[in-house]
């Protein structure tokens, strides 16, 4: 983490320990803030009551200052602090340091914590039992070495890495809105009866639910399939051995099927299976079906059932004693009545939703960025932006 040209200095020589202590009362409100792991910052949380908590007192946070959570700093529990949560409380376990603004940028030690080699050396020096209960002590988080340039320098590397990702984010927030005009333009065109009107058409004339068909070996391995709820869509999941579950008989799924937890198909779990879900497994909890694709596209059926205004319609054929355990039964669901469109007016959702998928695959670029974010970090502080 160093290079020729930047002296290693221990970040006890740039930062000090800086506590802003405020006491509790039973009448006092603290605006309680966390931190996320894996160097992603800090976030707001609920209020909470001097009445409710154990704590004597609370740390105050201050725009710039640095931040620690004891018990999960080798986690990437680390980050400055911005000005909107300038105000804001920690408990007593997140200690806060202030930098010595003659020598440190704060936003360079911001990227600088961003790092997992960082959080590695912090995990060497955390002590306890266990991974779970290692903690990193002020003083240790202080003998953590930072390669340090002159102030002039460091801001130079903060504003070339900053440049790289605005650029970024600046191309993602298009795609993410041109992605959601093309989503609202299916639904338009789900509702458009300018090709002809709908046609009130029960489910089970348009799918076929299939038979769970592989039994379930202890000794071979399944890669799950899942579905998000609220209209997100299939996912690969976890992959489990046949051991570790006591079901005994999986359903592979097909690209082109519907599928859904019939637990959570209310809350808007359900879907078509992607390609890149094609041949993965789900339970017997998930009915699977066959899309008759001469009646309806299976990318007709995909927009449909992620809109919110359809899910309620769900809830009321659910069953269960109370709404955590509502379940759609496949019978009730091949009795839903769906508004079925003209085969041209399909098909033109179908051209746009083509579109969709292409927007939807250049936005998985964010996640190529990410796994570019250490190698750009390590040549920034390797002297090499």
């Amino acid at each position: 983490m160093s290079n020729n040209r930047w002296p290693l200095v221990s970040l006890g020589e740039v930062l000090v320990l800086r506590l802003d202590k405020v006491e509790t009362t039973p009448t006092s409100v603290f605006r309680i803030a966390g931190i996320y792991s894996f160097g992603r910052g800090l976030f707001q949380r609920e209020p909470i009551s001097g009445a409710d908590t154990t704590y004597k007192y609370f740390n105050r946070l201050h725009e710039g200052d640095y931040v620690i959570s004891q018990p999960k700093a080798w986690e990437g529990a680390i980050a400055l602090v911005p000005a909107e949560l300038e105000g804001w409380f920690l408990s007593p376990v997140f200690p806060t340091f202030r930098a010595n603004p003659d020598r440190l940028d704060v936003r360079y030690l911001e990227w600088f914590g961003k790092q997992s080699v960082v959080w590695d050396r912090l995990r060497n020096v955390s002590r306890g039992m266990g991974a779970r209960r290692d903690s990193v002590h002020p003083d240790k988080f202080l003998s953590i070495e930072i390669p340090l340039p002159p102030l002039e320098e460091q801001r130079r590397v903060v504003a070339r890495i900053d440049s790289l990702f605005a650029k970024h984010e600046e191309a993602l927030l298009l795609r993410n809105r041109l992605a959601e005009e093309h989503r609202q333009l299916c639904l338009a065109i789900l509702r458009d009866q300018r090709y002809g009107p709908h046609t009130p058409t029960k489910m089970h004339e348009l799918v076929i639910l299939r038979k769970s068909d592989v039994e379930v070996q202890a000794s071979e391995t399944y890669d799950f399939a899942g579905v998000y709820c609220f209209g997100r869509g299939v996912f690969r999941g976890q992959r489990r051995s046949g051991s570790e579950f006591a079901y005994k008989q999986l359903t592979q799924i097909r690209a082109g099927e519907f599928i859904y937890p019939k637990l959570m198909a209310w809350e808007g779990a359900l879907g078509i299976v992607p390609k890149e879900c094609d041949g993965l497994f789900v339970s017997p909890e998930f009915p699977v079906f066959t899309v008759r694709e001469d009646r309806v596209l299976p990318e007709v059926l995909d927009t449909y059932f992620r809109s919110s205004t359809v899910w309620p319609l769900l809830s009321g054929a659910s069953t269960g004693t109370n709404v955590r355990r509502r379940r759609l039964n496949p019978n009730d669901f091949l009795n839903h009545v769906f508004p079925l469109p003209t085969m041209e007016s399909q098909i033109a959702l179908r051209n746009v939703r083509r579109k969709l998928s292409e927007i939807e695959l250049s936005l998985g670029q964010k996640q190529e960025l990410n796994k570019l974010l250490p190698s750009i970090l390590d040549r920034a502080f390797q002297g090499g932006l």
